[in-house]
């Protein structure tokens, strides 16, 4: 738990004196596109000093010092044991590729701070499992990034869920899919040693991991899936802005699926049908989830944000289309779950184990798509 310290004011650096408060001292490991997004999460809170940047490229985190209205004297590091080691932290916050997330959140929890990931956990179930069990071991909070549960429509849903709206939820289908949108086209999410795999592993976390935990976060025990790769020579401009995350490289690698399609069955009876692409001959981009119940069903889109599907009580059916003005930022909001989970004492809303969950399902689905067979978890 963070301690209790006074601080200068967190963007000026000013000498002027603070009252005590509660503060979370937060270390940042990779500067990219997420990174700066949590940075951002973080700077809107009061409650916490952003102590130090670190990535392999200092000039990133001299950027993101400019860029927030840090403290121009705020360290940066190239190595994260270097800067854990040095810096008084609480926290450790990581935005990295793939391959590092595991890595460093083990390093910051046997050094005695909580983590904040972004996702995917891990790019398999083993590294997903040593975050756990470190996690577990030392004590300590590890969250990973599940922003779309944090915006209004996704909250709206449960509660209705939550109340006995839906009835028994037994079924849906979730995907991401784009006509052109690969993010960084030969850099290391199209490369599967650093990144763990293609759209399903990058795009799959978010809607299946809603899904999930909208369905009241069963457990899976089987899969089936297809992976395509079809993409890896196409030159087309990319129709989504989430293509310019990530670093292109031109004789770069390019051995990850640019589609895959999937099943889920979990424990309690209930499926969920997957689909999720970088690249694919379709309209236009789209992001959704569709679940059904006995009482009624939704749906959950970037179109109409969210719709229930049900009847009344003479039978007619009806359709509830509930109007928000303001969705809410989902990275943000996430954010400051995890800071209130350490000052305020919280309740975790994501547990290590729904982790580990994921990481199977999309190891398994992997598995699935090259032997051609069903894999039982």
């Amino acid at each position: 738990m963070a301690e209790t310290k006074t601080t200068c004011a967190k963007k000026t650096c000013s000498a002027k004196k603070a009252e005590p408060e509660k503060i979370l001292r937060v270390g940042f490991v990779g500067i990219g596109g997420m990174g700066n997004i949590h940075i951002e999460g973080y700077a809107k809170d009061s409650r916490v000093k952003i102590v130090a940047l670190c990535d392999l490229i200092p000039e990133k985190c001299t950027n993101a010092i400019e860029r927030h209205g840090l403290c121009k004297k705020t360290p940066v590091y190239t190595d994260f044991r270097e800067m854990i080691d040095r810096e008084e932290l609480d926290a450790v916050d990581i935005s990295t590729s793939n391959d590092f997330h595991s890595i460093i959140a083990v390093y910051a929890l046997e050094h005695g701070l909580h983590v904040f990931c972004e996702k995917p956990d891990a790019i398999n179930v083993t590294e997903a499992q040593k975050m756990k069990d470190a996690s577990e071991a030392a004590g300590k909070v590890l969250m990973v990034m599940r922003n779309n549960r944090y915006q209004e429509n996704s909250k709206y849903l449960k509660k209705f869920i939550e109340d006995g709206g839906a009835g028994e939820i037994y079924c849906g289908r979730c995907g991401w899919i784009r006509r052109r949108g690969i993010p960084g086209k030969g850099g290391w999410f199209t490369t599967k040693e650093k990144s763990g795999g293609g759209p399903l592993i990058d795009l799959g976390v978010h809607l299946i991991d809603l899904s999930i935990w909208l369905m009241g976060n069963p457990t899976p025990v089987a899969v089936t899936g297809c992976t395509y790769n079809k993409f890896a020579d196409n030159d087309a401009k990319a129709d989504s802005a989430h293509a310019a995350f990530g670093e292109a490289k031109a004789d770069g690698i390019f051995d990850v699926e640019d589609l895959a399609m999937g099943f889920i069955r979990f424990d309690n009876g209930a499926c969920l049908q997957i689909e999720f692409s970088w690249a694919s001959n379709i309209e236009a981009e789209r992001r959704f989830v569709e679940l059904r119940g006995t009482k009624a069903g939704f749906t959950w889109n970037d179109e109409i944000c969210c719709a229930i599907w049900t009847e009344d009580e003479t039978g007619k059916l009806v359709d509830i289309k509930p109007p928000f003005e303001d969705l809410g930022h989902g990275h943000h909001r996430a954010i400051k779950h995890f800071t209130d989970i350490l000052l305020e004492g919280a309740e975790p809303d994501y547990m290590p184990i729904q982790g580990v969950n994921m990481i199977k399902i999309l190891s398994a689905l992997y598995e699935s798509a090259k032997t051609g067979r069903e894999v039982l978890l």
